[in-house]
């Protein structure tokens, strides 16, 4: 069965300039391990293609079970050149949370 983003974990987006940045914090030790090992620079990257070229960079923040995204050229051009409806790109972490993470059950909060 597969799981996405959502199912281990939340997500929050920043952005400067042109560059988004996206962290996912995972709820429990069990998504952290899912999320580490499987929400890669490459996954994001290919589920982000649409709107960017990349680069897509990622940062592991353990003690606070998180991961940082650090995804370049994803902006149109930034706030103030932009012509998207959401120039800040924050309801970029809304499609973080849509990422299929293949082949998983374990992880999922408790209800």
């Amino acid at each position: 069965m597969s799981l996405r983003v959502y199912d281990v974990g939340h997500a929050r987006a920043g952005d400067k300039g042109n560059t988004s940045n996206i962290s996912v914090t995972a709820y429990n030790d069990e998504g952290w391990q899912v999320l580490q090992r499987e929400l890669t620079p490459e996954r994001v990257l290919a589920h982000f293609r649409h709107l960017t070229p990349g680069p897509v960079r990622r940062y592991e923040l353990p003690q606070l079970r998180a991961l940082n995204f650090v995804i370049e050229n994803a902006l149109g051009g930034g706030v103030t050149r932009s012509l998207a409806i959401d120039p800040h790109g924050k309801s970029l972490s809304a499609l973080m949370l849509t990422i299929d993470l293949p082949g998983h059950n374990e992880g999922r909060p408790a209800s």
